[in-house]
């Protein structure tokens, strides 16, 4: 019976010891984890896209490595472990294929880096400046800074516009102007205020230019072209509109808006059509 009860408590002493052993190595695991990412983030000579995704790589890394050590903590062989895990992948990986292509995706976006952290991009319909790459889905912030989460494969499998990437970006604009009115003075007018604007870029090749593009149903339209650095593109729009309007206004030119209007072939039948209108009130 003391035999037995020695025994009793032995083993309960053993597994007790491995029990909270393994809660400890767990507990390192995830705190050694976070530590490990926060140190690879603040390596100055990696930039944001990369800090982010070697940081989550190594968190997990390490705490999959904790795990392996729980399971050596009690007794279970690491290598047959290896063999049962590789068995095991197959069906593994079909019922997580989701999660597992966007851990592939994540990898091919950090490879080819079609956009960084801090870039404005457009893909799969949604748009939105990048906060985070990390293993499973990419982290975006909109203009009007709601958070947006997209999983990796969605982003990889379609188009990516990144409205940041390029240092010069080009914008054009249609304004119309009555047929009444001089062109020549219209374009001049405009390019008056195109030349007052510092943010364009004059170069060769990327000069400013006004052309007229279309004869409309009520309008001569102008297409006013012109190229700025990629942060000033927005105001300097918004501001060039609002400029260009008030000197076509100041030198007398109309931005006409649709009419209609009627004529008639003779005063006879303009009478006859306000006789059958009486007849029919």
């Amino acid at each position: 019976m003391e035999d037995t009860l020695n025994a009793s408590v032995s083993l309960f002493t053993i597994w007790g010891v491995r029990i909270v052993g393994a809660f400890m190595i767990l507990i390192a695991g995830w705190v050694i984890g976070n530590w490990v990412k926060k140190l690879v983030q603040s390596i100055d000579k990696l930039d944001d896209t990369l800090k982010s995704f070697l940081g989550g790589l190594a968190k997990y890394a390490i705490f999959a490595i904790s795990l392996v050590t729980i399971l050596g903590q009690f007794g279970i062989q690491t290598a047959s472990l290896l063999a049962v895990i590789g068995a095991a992948g197959l069906a593994i990986g079909l019922a997580l294929q989701g999660t597992l292509s966007n851990v592939a995706a994540g990898v091919m976006l950090l490879i080819l880096r079609p956009f960084n952290v801090g870039d404005f991009i457009e893909a799969s319909g949604i748009s939105g400046s990048v906060k985070d790459l990390g293993l499973f889905g990419t982290e975006l912030a909109t203009s009007d800074n709601i958070f947006i989460f997209v999983p990796n494969s969605q982003v990889w499998n379609s188009d990516i516009k990144n409205f940041s990437r390029n240092k010069q970006r080009r914008t054009d604009f249609t304004i119309g102007i009555s047929y009444h009115d001089d062109i020549n003075k219209a374009i001049k007018t405009i390019q008056t205020v195109l030349n007052k604007d510092k943010r364009l870029i004059i170069t060769s090749g990327k000069e400013p230019a006004i052309v007229v593009i279309n004869l409309g149903d009520f309008s001569v339209d102008l297409k006013v072209r012109y190229w700025t650095a990629t942060a000033n593109n927005w105001n300097a729009k918004c501001d060039l509109i609002k400029a260009i309007k008030e000197a076509l206004d100041k030198n007398g030119i109309s931005i006409p808006f649709p009419t209609t209007t009627i004529e008639y072939a003779n005063a006879s039948t303009h009478d006859n059509m306000l006789e059958v209108k009486k007849k029919t009130a």
